[in-house]
């Protein structure tokens, strides 16, 4: 029994080795060789696809990997880089958001788009800054991976992508957004509501003083006057 447990260390074990090497040379040979998506994106190509609310934005580096800045509690609360380094989750993705975290990581086209129609560098046409050369914009995003704070206003994914591409930190959506809610809010519509909501609510409070009486009249008037 002795010499065939010996045997078998002395067989197996390099046996074990050589499958190890060949499945490491078998994945270094994947990683190297080239990508399908190499053939329908340049390096530097900035890459759109549309989600729920919003639009998210990445940066194509080749050989089918895209940058990209996504929201992600995870960094800020656990230091194990393989849990990190998996494609980030629903739940993680808010936290992110809430606790303003986020990372500038590299995936694979498939897990960025998550299914989504990808649109290639549609900001050239609307942004007034000509592109930079592709190496430098894949090397800019490249630069910039790990974490960094967030905000869903003034730092996001396509501020992120609009630096690497044109030099400009700006977010189209943001500004559009930002927009649309200042439309709301300052219209004579919002200026009647609060009008007519103001008293009601300060009645059923029952916190009737000269503060509160000048509260409703100074701001329904701000927002007729702003609109």
């Amino acid at each position: 029994m002795f010499p065939l447990t010996l045997l078998s260390l002395l067989f197996i074990t390099p046996q074990t080795d050589d499958k190890k090497e060949k499945e490491k040379t078998l994945a270094t040979t994947k990683e190297e060789a080239p990508s399908k998506y190499d053939s329908m994106f340049q390096r530097g190509d900035l890459l759109k696809v549309p989600r729920t609310l919003f639009t998210h934005f990445g940066i194509y580096l080749g050989g089918g990997k895209v940058a990209h800045l996504i929201p992600d509690i995870l960094p800020m609360v656990s230091e194990d880089e393989e849990a990190v380094r998996e494609m980030v989750t629903n739940n993680r993705l808010i936290l992110g958001v809430i606790a303003k975290c986020a990372s500038v990581r590299v995936d694979t086209v498939e897990d960025f788009a998550y299914g989504s129609e990808i649109i290639v560098n549609p900001m050239d046409k609307v942004c007034s800054r000509p592109p930079l050369k592709g190496e430098e914009v894949a090397g800019r995003a490249e630069k910039l991976q790990g974490c960094t704070a967030y905000s869903l206003l003034w730092y996001n994914c396509e501020h992120y992508v609009m630096y690497c591409r044109y030099g400009t930190c700006m977010s189209f959506q943001t500004f559009q957004f930002c927009k649309t809610v200042k439309k709301f809010i300052l219209s004579r519509r919002s200026a009647k509501l609060t009008a007519v909501l103001g008293p009601v609510l300060v009645l059923y409070v029952g916190v009737v003083s000269l503060c509160s009486a000048l509260v409703m009249i100074l701001v329904p008037f701000i927002i007729w006057m702003a609109s």
